[in-house]
């Protein structure tokens, strides 16, 4: 399919694969899109600038990319950086189409439905989208696409609109009329307000006059603050509602000046945020911020998990927003054929943009169009195209052939620079990803023969040696289950499994009757570094056993993120610990205790502040603390191992010292935690078929039974 991607300042309609239907969601076969003028524009302009320009408008960047350096080196920091810019990004939030595909866990939209979507990110300029179901709406029966196309746009103004409160008859001040701008006005009448409108330009603000606005003024020619004064009969405005986008503050100073005492101003588009306190102080002016489409923007439970708010406690929520716009524009109330000025075919985007730079005959609102499907086609539209080939590269007999599925951040910054260091060893011969642009990228980069949104088509693809999960951790366990029933061999990053139930039918897999037996392997790194391989040599002679303490001051990480759910960062974390422990101590565990953290605030959770004692059947002891309350300024991982009389200490994988025995005092600069050798490591197993697998399958399972049973 054809996917604008926007890439150093010019947006290019890319082929990459179609997305498949996710569970919660709705796969939409996009008839028209509509270009955001203002916010994707923005964005547009943002990328073409030099890189060292636009870290300087955003200096936590600046120190993200340093904090990188210092942990990984300056060189593998720009290969990071490279790669992004390189990759370039998606663009597009509002979106008209029908449904051709319905999610597990959807109930409310099935295959045929006209619908209209929003969502950066998600509801892109796609020829197909797959969008979870809060945020796709049923449009109107007679509703045509290109209007059902603005539906975004519509629900911004309107949230914008119910921020603002308006009564019948009172004054409002719309500065700013772009797209937002009027469809703002245009609401606000059917309100019962009365509208002035502020632009500095006349073809636009005679725009808004013919839409109903009241009274219109250029503040370039005219004193706005003046002119609103005496319209308001010297009262000032009841509200403001601030739609331009501008990065000086002097027009928000303006909007303030132009209200009443004790009005209001609503910032909807952009502005710069110098605030004088003479201009709000005395009036007691309130100033809020309208986030987008409504309530539930920015709620990963609300938007990604399908949480409604209740009805009766938050009567517009986006989706309502979203719904009651598309019915003002279909009974005509919000009049759209003045605003909507072009609409330029999908393999014409790069026009399209373009298009918006022109500062002479600029079009307001610029519509895509996809080509409307043929309704009695639809079951044929579930078969379009998800594999998109590359590189007409021979297949390799000599290599391992390897289909990555997941091109997450740990994924591209670790695991494909180091099998592109390994590439006499490993080919990269496929590349799945949810994302069909990601997945496409990483393919071109690495020389991959395709890319695909659908992991069947590398299980059923007999080149394939290696499947390579990265994906996040509750689709590992059945990922790895269907690739060994497909007879791939598997690489999992950590975890395997997230319960019990997921662990028991990877282990009958392998206590069944099967013939082939792929070799399985997680990513437990830290066992397969430089400092675990020099301080086991001297483990391994030991008389008595090991007392070993781990340190893992692992961060502090929002509860609301993923990685606390599906048994959180113990199950996803520290059972690259439980598996180091083993490996010293090559004995199975013998009793398990811990105790977790009781925070005083709401801030820190249990759940990864843990106290661990592992003890051993040999008469081991591990004891580990895995905590988030620790300074970032600490080093992550600290471990002391003592046994007849000798000590060793490993600091964060950057040093190795030892007390008592004598060994190879290793230092790096950065920390080397394994993953390029257990590669290495790996590839050995897998061309010596009877020889020991990277790490004993039942290793495998007692670490991750160990951390599903702490979690």
């Amino acid at each position: 399919m054809i996917q604008a991607i926007v890439k150093k300042g010019i947006v290019l309609g890319e082929i990459v694969p179609a997305p498949i239907v996710s569970k919660g969601n709705i796969l939409i076969k996009v008839v028209n899109s509509c270009i955001s003028a203002g916010t994707e524009m923005s964005g547009v302009t943002s990328s073409g600038r030099p890189l060292i320009k636009r870290m300087l408008d955003q200096p936590e960047k600046i120190k993200k990319v340093f904090d990188m350096a210092v942990s990984d080196g300056i060189s593998k920091t720009i290969s990071q950086v490279k790669g992004l810019l390189d990759l370039g990004n998606p663009t597009g939030y509002s979106i008209s189409g029908i449904v051709i595909g319905v999610g597990e866990d959807v109930a409310d939209f099935k295959v045929g439905d006209k619908v209209a979507a929003a969502g950066g990110g998600i509801a892109n300029h796609a020829e197909y989208v797959d969008v979870p179901s809060n945020l796709a709406v049923l449009m109107p029966k007679d509703l045509d696409y290109v209007s059902g196309s603005t539906v975004t746009l519509g629900a911004i103004a309107m949230q914008g609109v119910r921020r603002a409160d308006i009564k019948i008859g009172e004054f409002v001040v719309v500065i700013g009329c772009g797209i937002l701008g009027l469809l703002s006005l245009q609401m606000l009448k059917k309100s019962g307000a009365r509208v002035a409108c502020t632009d500095v330009d006349d073809q636009r603000l005679q725009l808004a006059k013919d839409l109903g606005a009241d009274f219109i003024c250029n503040p370039i020619s005219e004193n706005s603050v003046n002119q609103i004064t005496n319209w308001t009969n010297g009262y000032g405005a009841d509200a403001i509602i601030f739609t331009a986008a501008t990065k000086s503050s002097e027009p928000l100073s303006e909007a303030f000046k132009m209200c009443r005492r004790k009005g209001k101003v609503v910032l909807v588009g952009v502005s710069g945020m110098t605030i004088q306190r003479q201009d709000i102080y005395s009036k007691e002016i309130d100033f809020l911020i309208s986030t987008s489409y409504g309530p539930g923007r920015y709620d990963n439970n609300y938007e990604q998990k399908g949480i409604d708010y209740p009805y009766a406690y938050v009567r517009w929520t986006e989706n309502r927003n979203l719904k009651e716009y598309l019915r003002l524009v279909d009974e005509k109330q919000i009049i759209l054929d003045k605003i909507i000025q072009k609409i330029f075919p999908i393999n014409q985007v790069t026009e399209a943009f373009n298009s918006l730079k022109d500062q002479n005959e600029k079009p307001l609102m610029v519509i895509l169009d996809y080509g409307e499907p043929n309704t009695s086609l639809l079951d044929k539209y579930l078969l379009h195209d998800r594999k998109v080939f590359i590189s007409q590269n021979p297949v390799s007999s000599e290599k391992i052939n390897i289909a990555l599925i997941g091109v997450g951040s740990f994924a591209t910054n670790m695991h494909l620079p180091n099998l592109g260091l390994l590439k006499d060893k490993f080919q990269l011969y496929a590349v799945v990803n949810r994302s069909g642009y990601k997945a496409t990228h990483v393919a071109k980069q690495y020389g991959a023969k395709y890319s695909t949104t659908s992991y069947q088509d590398v299980l059923n693809d007999e080149n394939v040696d290696l499947v390579f999960i990265c994906t996040r951790h509750d689709s590992h366990a059945d990922l790895v289950l269907e690739a060994l029933q497909a007879g791939k061999h598997v690489f999992v990053e950590k975890p395997l499994a997230t319960n019990l139930d997921e662990l028991e039918k990877i282990e009958a897999f392998y206590n069944g009757t099967n013939k082939t037996k792929p070799i399985l392997m997680v990513g437990f790194n830290r066992r397969f570094s430089k400092y675990a391989a020099e301080i086991k040599k001297h483990t391994s002679k030991r008389i008595n056993p090991l007392f070993i303490h781990y340190r893992m001051n692992a961060g502090y990480i929002p509860l609301d993120h993923w990685v606390h759910e599906n048994g959180g960062r113990i199950v996803g974390e520290a059972c690259h610990i439980f598996d180091l422990m083993t490996n010293f101590i090559e004995s199975t565990i013998e009793s398990i205790s811990y105790e977790s953290l009781t925070p005083t605030t709401g801030n820190y959770s249990t759940s990864d502040n843990k106290s661990i004692i592992l003890k051993y059947k040999d008469g081991s002891v591990a004891t580990i603390e895995y905590f988030a309350t620790g300074s970032k300024q600490l080093p992550k991982e600290y471990m002391e191992i003592h046994f007849d009389e000798k000590s060793i200490i490993m600091e964060d994988y950057k040093s190795l010292k030892g007390y008592g025995v004598k060994i190879n005092e290793i230092k790096t600069s950065t920390s080397q935690k394994g993953q390029y050798e257990e590669l290495e490591v790996l590839y050995n197993s897998l061309k010596n078929p009877n020889g020991k697998w990277p790490i004993d399958f039942w290793d495998i399972i007692q670490t991750t039974q160990v951390g599903i049973f702490i979690k």
